[in-house]
């Protein structure tokens, strides 16, 4: 676990990342994401900053959670969780985050096929 801030659209968030999480939330422009990440335990943020206050706290932010979608996004994945990191004072999205999962584990995402 290494400490890495990774940013949302209304701020960011401190925490111990694993390899993995950094790997999923560096886009290649020189800093990490929230979104690509999905949910980060609330014991692995340390602090975070809100860009409506203009303020940094020393504790994670609020995870609010939509309720439980299990909506269906493409053939063989489901969206089975929507959530947002907000700000404990004012209730602004410092990030959002979604999780999803394959209906058969064994089988691909999507079936586009080419155009003739």
């Amino acid at each position: 676990m290494v400490e890495q801030t990774v940013h949302g659209s209304g701020g960011y968030i401190v925490a111990d990342l694993t390899e993995e999480q950094a790997k999923k939330a560096d886009l290649g422009v020189g800093k990490l994401f929230l979104a690509p990440i999905g949910k980060i335990e609330k014991e692995k943020m340390l602090k975070y900053f809100c860009k409506n206050c203009e303020k940094e706290f020393d504790n994670p932010p609020k995870i609010q959670l939509d309720a439980n979608p299990n909506e269906e996004v493409a053939d063989n994945l489901i969206l089975v969780e929507r959530g947002q990191y907000t700000c404990e004072k004012c209730n602004s999205i410092i990030g959002e985050y979604r999780m999803f999962q394959k209906q058969d584990e064994s089988t691909e995402v999507g079936k586009a096929k080419p155009m003739d």
